[in-house]
């Protein structure tokens, strides 16, 4: 195994093809569909109740049914390799922004916004066998503000900065409980073996003993849960099963005084993507309420935000990720630190589909969001990320 940070051994990123980067093809998580429930976010139109073909997933010919068909996975990333690359080139490009006085901050967002991470890592190598210095420690003291984390996250390997990220929400004073969750929530198992590797591996101790320190009660049971990234990831739907799941999540909350929150857990945390839309479609049959809104309901704090955001997650990743973009940026201030995580890890995943989820769900696009919110070289950086003004 190689040792995970940056730049990586020669050969490529370690652990590939498990968890991160996504193959040529895509994103292992991107399987989402739009939601069905008036809870939770606004319905494409024409959807089916238990879900549509994936957001960037094309159907196979002569598709069977959701429940047993096959995806081709497509990039949807505004992020890819560039054509043409050459490692060393890009490296003297870098050496030549940072050399002598001030800095070239446009030629550094030409290189780092238009390769990908895969590349971005064999820029690194290449500075350091062609100068003989680290193009980590070069970029830092460099650069500064929100435009150094966001250049030092994108030189990062996807797994080092979900596992960085992670670290990050846990120590010190205070627990950013929304990174954890957003994180946890969205990855694929495979992605979720990777970062619990590489966070032993970089911090000594396991994400799920930090975890346990950090966190208690049915919120730290939640997480757990999430970090052993053993969700059934088929794409099987038991209407036998559906029927059970919905009922009994009736009964562990609205049907009954109190609340079972480990039955929510362990339906919630378990079941696969399409069986769990069918199961939220079916809820409404039972129960009067969504099942966003009987979480909000019988829960509250960090484990209703959890519970919460898994069910978003599972419905509609795009749309879960464009409301973390809006809420990062609506008022006064912005929480930087959730938008460059969400452009930086997203950016060659799904960034075509969030942008057309921001779109549609709040009538604007993300592109003017971010011009209005962010300013110089930050903004120069991001928008390049966003991709287009769509």
């Amino acid at each position: 195994m190689s040792y995970p940070g940056y730049p990586p051994a020669p050969g490529g990123y370690p652990h590939a093809p498990e968890g991160f980067p996504p193959t040529s093809g895509g994103h292992p998580a991107a399987q989402v569909g739009y939601p069905s429930a008036p809870g939770g976010y606004p319905p494409a139109p024409g959807t089916n109740p238990w879900g549509t073909c994936p957001v960037g997933m094309e159907t196979l010919p002569n598709m069977q049914g959701f429940a047993n068909s096959s995806y081709m996975p497509v990039n949807r990333g505004t992020v890819r390799e560039a054509a043409g690359f050459d490692a060393l080139r890009d490296a003297e490009v870098l050496r030549k922004a940072m050399k002598g006085f001030g800095t070239n901050e446009q030629a550094i967002i030409e290189v780092v916004a238009h390769r990908s991470n895969k590349q971005r890592q064999q820029i690194a190598l290449s500075f350091k066998t062609a100068y003989g210095k680290d193009l980590i420690k070069e970029l830092k003291s460099e650069l500064s503000g929100n435009f150094e984390k966001t250049v030092l996250a994108l030189m990062k390997t996807h797994t080092l900065f979900d596992a960085t990220e992670m670290k990050e929400a846990i120590k010190g004073a205070g627990t950013d409980e929304q990174c954890l969750i957003e994180i946890l929530a969205s990855r694929s198992n495979a992605e979720i073996h990777e970062i619990n590797k590489v966070y032993k591996a970089e911090f000594k101790k396991t994400l799920e003993q930090d975890i346990k320190s950090d966190t208690s009660g049915h919120f730290e049971r939640l997480l757990v849960s999430l970090v052993q990234g053993n969700r059934d990831e088929s794409q099987n739907v038991d209407l036998t099963l559906v029927k059970r799941d919905a009922q009994d999540l009736y009964n562990a909350g609205e049907g009954r005084m109190g609340t079972d929150e480990s039955k929510f857990n362990a339906i919630l945390c378990s079941r696969n993507r399409s069986h769990l839309k069918a199961v939220f479609e079916e809820y409404r049959q039972v129960c009067k309420y969504d099942i966003e809104k009987t979480i909000a309901r019988e829960m509250s704090g960090n484990l209703e935000r959890g519970m919460v955001a898994v069910v978003k997650c599972l419905r509609n990743t795009q749309g879960f990720f464009a409301e973390r973009l809006y809420k990062s940026m609506k008022g006064l201030g912005t929480d930087d630190k959730t938008l460059i995580r969400i452009m930086v890890s997203r950016c060659e995943v799904d960034m075509l589909d969030i942008r057309a989820e921001f779109k549609r769900m709040y009538g604007k696009s993300l592109y003017s969001f971010i011009s209005d919110d962010c300013s110089g070289d930050y903004k120069k950086l991001l928008l390049q990320l966003c991709g287009s003004n769509d």
